[in-house]
């Protein structure tokens, strides 16, 4: 029965595998691999290193998609979306190793790259709040947890879309639409490096706020083992907040010298800034997912409604 429901994830797997080699046979013939000075990334991506990004978020997404359906929260589900589309980034990105030069394949690929952290973010968004319903602890966030999620979901959102849209005009063949395309984006990744800033601020207050305010709700679930603390997830939230930021400033860093800059054509730093943080940020939830924590049976003041979280 249970492999009878995940076998349509392990196929979607394996479409996204497979989805590269698609494209390629349908995008324009190939070049010299060597002749990368012409490609808009300027650099031929690695499939080695392709190969082991990809099947690493592809586990990732499968792994959070079982944790889902183990232990719920399907509130997360914008960050497993988000994975398997990151995940459709990489497989990309063995169709530029053999075609280079095919500007279709680049802006598909940056735009699956580039945006999909954002569903990450959003989930990243939503914890908290419910984190501190779970605790009874709500009166210690700066913000009240039902603003937490609209404030700052609507921010990604809007960054989202400012980033999309920069995306989209910085492949314009015209010099000027593409300067400003790149102005856009870069902006859209400073309001979301910023947003994102406050929000962890936000998050690390709350934490320093119960401590010292009310050691007994920080000590409630000490007779637990540790790894089934809400405190834990608490930390977890901050491990995960940690990798979204230094990818954040790796990003804005990147795009503010252009895409012909250091960091934009050195495939390392890439993956040792942008993927490797995002990979920790997700991964992390995995061994403490936050429908283990976070049951709503244990939380009888309060309910989920349409409109966010509240009393009933």
């Amino acid at each position: 029965m249970l492999s009878a429901r995940l076998a349509p994830v392990f196929l979607g797997c394996f479409s996204l595998t497979t989805v590269a080699h698609d494209l390629v046979s349908r995008d324009v013939a190939a070049v010299d691999p060597a002749d990368h000075s012409k490609g808009p990334m300027h650099y031929i991506p690695s499939n080695v290193l392709t190969t082991i990004a990809l099947v690493l978020v592809l586990i990732v997404a499968v792994g959070q998609t079982l944790c889902i359906r183990r232990w719920g929260a399907k509130w997360m589900l914008s960050m497993v979306i988000a994975a398997y589309c990151f995940a459709l980034g990489f497989a990309l990105r063995f169709g530029l190793h053999s075609n280079p030069t095919s500007l279709t394949l680049y802006i598909v690929e940056t735009l699956f790259i580039l945006l999909s952290p954002c569903g990450f973010i959003a989930a990243d968004y939503m914890l908290l709040g419910r984190l501190a319903l779970h605790a009874q602890a709500e009166k210690f966030l700066l913000i009240r947890p039902r603003r937490i999620t609209i404030i700052f979901v609507i921010s990604d959102i809007t960054t989202f879309f400012i980033q999309a849209g920069g995306g989209g005009l910085s492949a314009s063949k015209d010099a000027s639409m593409s300067k400003l395309g790149s102005n856009v984006s870069l902006g859209g990744l400073i309001l979301q490096l910023i947003s994102f800033a406050l929000f962890t601020f936000l998050h690390l207050s709350f934490i320093y706020r119960v401590q010292k305010y009310s050691p007994a709700i920080w000590m409630r679930d000490q007779h637990k083992t540790w790894y089934a603390r809400w405190t834990t997830l608490a930390y977890v939230l901050c491990i995960s907040c940690a990798g979204i930021l230094v990818r954040s400033v790796y990003r804005t860093a990147e795009l503010s010298q252009g895409y012909t800059g250091k960091l934009a054509t050195t495939e390392s730093l890439f993956y040792i800034f942008d993927t490797l943080p995002l990979l920790i940020a997700v991964t992390v939830y995995i061994p403490f997912w936050p429908g283990r924590f976070l049951d709503p049976r244990n939380m009888p003041a309060y309910e989920l409604t349409a409109n966010g979280l509240g009393r009933r």
